[in-house]
């Protein structure tokens, strides 16, 4: 004889416990009652449950360790927390400690408190399944190009997040550079019961204070030399929706001090404004830095972390998640290949080989532009390895100097670039350096030019991301370590080259 689900009370007030006996005994569920820690840890080990509601607070337990024994002893039992209003911080961090959800006492609707049970219990029927393909967030993620993939790490992450998308409270997402952010953001809106009402977006380290405080609030006519009109700025736009600040900790101070107010408030002023504006948005901040370590400087507000991080997702790496790129690949297929030009090539095995064993510093991104770039120069039905960057097919050239046993005609002007050892040149003049840098440049797009002609990829093109880190280094090498004027000849600000230098783990003495 198939067992009636269980469904296990803990709560030390007693009329909790009848109400829950009446409403669901009817239902035919097994009820199992705890008023206490002790009476719950008995009832666990002598049955098995399919759902427990856990009251936060007890008498002689803690609800975060009860739901972490329940979840040890008892890991297909989807747990429930329950709590007041001032709990409610916690309530959420149970989530993220394997809660199903949680819900807020006093239980006004009661046919809400029916519907949740009955979403743990399938839910809790349902996990776990092998090969299991669909989840209840895959029709959102699939609306909004969103990719979860298959590793364990990304479902866990987006459970959480469709959970806490239906709660009208703050999320922050941290995570390296092109790990999909954003999109995530995206995600927890389309779950959200703000999925009608405008979701905005905005790079908080894109724009100068100046600019990026006019963006947020909006601007009166007149407040500045070339306002000619009154404007609206995103917290206005977005009022009702979901506002995404991207790159939060370069915010400056004073933009702080403003998202603060408005945090607490509900209300702001326009640039050169007197009259307040009250918005009603939900806020989504995303990070690549370690916004407790800014806080730790003095770089960022601590009060405005603690409005910030709520609730707070932790996207991993794309090299955390090599079995979803395979996924990656066809999604981007999808998206970059022009379905006039014929049926879309397919990723030869060792191509897709090539793409398992990289390390993937620009994460998805970089990975987006790896499968654009191999389409562009693909002129067959199959990407080969010879179509990705050096850098990803391992055909980057070995540091080393080749023997150069004679010189092509023509070339004479170059010998000195392809016969000096570096050790020499301390003993050149300036001219002579000088001379040798312009002849090593015109070498360096000479050899572009040639490669791009005779169809050789091995090399080059490189990414933005490459980019970026070679100018860092080499300016930082050129100032010997100097941040400040570094930071000045790149044209962007120490906590910018800082935590620039920190994603391409480029070490600055000192630091």
């Amino acid at each position: 004889m198939v067992s009636a689900p269980g469904i296990l009370i803990i709560d030390d007030e007693q009329p909790v416990g009848k109400f829950f006996t009446r409403l669901l005994r009817t239902k035919g569920y097994r009820i199992g009652v705890a008023g206490s820690g002790a009476q719950a840890h008995e009832l666990i080990a002598r049955e098995n449950y399919d759902v427990a509601m856990v009251d936060l607070k007890l008498p002689d337990a803690d609800g975060l360790s009860l739901l972490q024994h329940i979840k040890s002893v008892q890991p297909q039992c989807e747990v429930i927390i329950m709590t007041g209003y001032s709990t409610t911080r916690t309530a959420v961090k149970a989530i993220q400690f394997g809660a199903f959800d949680y819900i807020e006492k006093p239980f006004d609707d009661i046919a809400l408190v029916e519907q949740l049970i009955e979403k743990a219990m399938l839910f809790g029927k349902t996990t776990g399944q092998p090969g299991r393909s669909s989840y209840s967030w895959s029709e959102v993620a699939e609306q909004i190009g969103f990719q979860v993939g298959k590793t364990p790490q990304m479902i866990k992450l987006v459970n959480i997040a469709e959970r806490i998308a239906t709660k009208d409270i703050n999320v922050l997402i941290h995570g390296e550079t092109g790990t999909g952010k954003e999109v995530l953001a995206r995600f927890i809106h389309a779950a959200s019961h703000r999925r009608d009402k405008p979701f905005l977006a905005i790079n908080c380290g894109a724009l100068p204070e100046n600019l990026l405080e006019s963006e947020l609030f909006g601007h009166e006519k007149g407040s500045f030399t070339g306002a000619s009109v009154q404007r609206k700025g995103i917290f206005e736009l977005a009022n009702n929706g979901t506002l995404f600040l991207d790159e939060i900790g370069e915010a400056s101070l004073a933009i702080q001090v403003k998202l603060l107010r408005v945090l607490e408030t509900g209300e702001f002023l326009r640039v050169g404004g007197e009259k307040p504006v009250k918005t009603n948005v939900r806020i989504i901040a995303a990070t690549n830095v370690d916004l407790e370590e800014a806080v730790s400087q003095k770089h960022f507000r601590e009060d405005l972390f603690y409005r910030l991080d709520v609730v707070r997702l932790e996207l991993p790496p794309l090299r955390e998640r090599k079995e979803d790129i395979p996924q990656f690949v066809e999604h981007f297929i999808h998206r970059f290949w022009d379905k006039n030009a014929g049926p879309a090539p397919t990723f030869s095995p060792s191509c897709l080989e090539a793409l398992l064993n990289y390390h993937w510093p620009g994460n998805i991104r970089e990975l987006a532009n790896a499968v654009e770039q191999a389409l562009a120069l693909c002129d067959g039905s199959m990407v080969l390895p010879e179509h990705l960057s050096g850098k990803i097919n391992g055909q980057l050239l070995q540091a080393g100097r080749p023997e150069m046993r004679e010189l092509p005609k023509g070339s004479e002007d170059f010998s000195p670039v392809l016969t000096i050892e570096p050790e020499h040149l301390e003993q050149l003049d300036e001219e002579s350096l000088l001379n040798l840098y312009r002849k090593v440049q015109t070498l360096y797009r000479a050899l572009h030019r040639t490669m791009g002609k005779k169809g050789i990829t091995a090399v080059f093109p490189i990414s933005m991301q490459e980019m970026e880190a070679r100018a860092i280094e080499e300016t930082l090498e050129f100032f010997n370590g100097n941040v400040s004027m570094s930071a000045r000849a790149l044209g962007i600000g120490r906590n910018t080259l800082y935590r620039k230098a920190k994603e391409y783990n480029i070490h600055i003495s000192g630091s």
